[in-house]
């Protein structure tokens, strides 16, 4: 019997509570210990503002997972498997590997040894992708034991270092990560309704647990903060994205394609989290051309780009905030009426050339613009361990 809609909205709401509530006095106890973000040269922020809320978000997951494992309708996504402990696991190991680079700056090798390590403990706890839909077909190839770890490292790497990246102005993570969680979770649980979900599934689960530890913490978070998530909270959310996305992408019961992310379920990340993930990809090229290390601080990032066209802080976040909500809403769309599938490649398109001018805004004007656009930069903040 497939869980209701409300004991998912019940466990989103007690991730979202008890965030809410762990949010001030892990600010105050970061305060104490001194894991704060003290302003530098090249951060906007005045006052010393404190970490911690990637220790929150974690109570919060938590706390909502041992919930869940206690309700009957849910009890069976915990029983059945060891994914859903893989997945608390690998969440803590994560949030570790962020602890320590956000106190200690971590090398780019040491960082990746840890996402791998999540990555791995997901693998074996079997919360991984276990077949492959080849995109714009109704062909489905079975992974095989060698090719699912790398895959998984692959994708975790992905994810946490997209919401990482992403995470450099007030509310702007915590905001993107819960709209496109809240997307994944709805397409997840409409895919149970309708029999196209092998069960049990813990990926909409997990959404739902992403979306609910956002919406506690944005209230601390959103501009003017008074508490960062840090790389413990960016990675976290990042871990989580993984895990619910494999989950969900890589589980479905081949079936005549009703919509059009059934003939391509992994483009699924690419639509709810399109703002991390080409500002990740663009780093990576714009970086490599430079010949710079890819953890390179730079103020590039499309939320600093935005800032420089005279957008204030909120309004550039809130900007993305929107852009998120168009393309997560590209994926719902199509389920609920079949109308729309051949309008979602043309819309995607169309996204995709709006977000490529929010990248390069000068890229059709005048050289006299693209002078101007060349002037000192204005001070922006990164609210991980460096400018990002």
């Amino acid at each position: 019997m497939l869980p209701s809609v409300g004991w998912y909205c019940l466990v989103g709401v007690i991730a979202m509570v008890v965030t809410a509530a762990a949010t001030m006095p892990a600010a105050k106890i970061a305060t104490i210990v001194g894991y704060v973000d003290v302003p530098k040269d090249r951060k906007v922020h005045l006052n010393a503002t404190p970490y911690g809320g990637g220790a929150a978000m974690f109570a919060g997951v938590c706390v909502a997972m041992a919930v869940g494992s206690r309700i009957p309708a849910l009890s069976s996504m915990f029983h059945a498997s060891s994914e859903a402990f893989g997945v608390v696991v690998a969440a803590a190991a994560i949030f570790v590997v962020g602890l320590v680079d956000d106190l200690r700056d971590m090398s780019a090798p040491a960082k990746m040894a840890g996402q791998v390590l999540a990555a791995s403990i997901l693998y074996f706890a079997g919360a991984t992708m276990t077949q492959f839909h080849v995109p714009l077909t109704q062909q489905f190839l079975e992974l095989s034991p060698q090719l699912q770890p790398l895959i998984a490292a692959l994708w975790v790497i992905a994810l946490t270092n997209a919401v990482n990246l992403i995470d450099g102005l007030d509310g702007l993570a915590a905001g993107i990560v819960a709209i496109g969680a809240a997307a994944l979770a709805i397409y997840g649980i409409l895919l149970e309704q309708q029999g196209f979900l092998p069960q049990p599934n813990i990926g909409p689960l997990i959404a739902v647990v992403a979306c609910g530890v956002c919406l506690g913490f944005l209230p601390f978070n959103f501009h003017p903060a008074k508490i960062f998530m840090g790389d413990a909270g960016a990675l976290l959310l990042g871990l989580l994205m993984s895990a619910a996305t494999m989950e969900i992408g890589g589980r479905e019961i081949p079936a005549a394609a009703s919509t059009y992310f059934f003939f391509a379920p992994l483009f699924l990340p690419f639509f709810i989290l399109g703002i991390p993930l080409l500002d990740m990809a663009f780093a990576v090229v714009r970086r490599t051309a430079k010949g710079t290390g890819f953890h390179t601080a730079d103020k590039d990032h499309i939320h600093h780009r935005l800032l420089r066209l005279g957008h204030g802080h909120r309004r550039a976040v809130l900007t993305l905030w929107v852009w998120t909500a168009l393309l997560s809403s590209l994926v719902l769309l199509p389920l609920f009426s079949a109308a729309f599938n051949p309008f979602i490649p043309f819309a995607a398109i169309v996204a995709g050339i709006g977000l490529v001018l929010l990248f390069f805004p000068n890229a059709l004007t005048s050289r006299r613009g693209t002078a101007a656009a060349e002037e000192p930069e204005p001070d922006v903040a990164a609210h991980g361990a460096d400018l990002r």
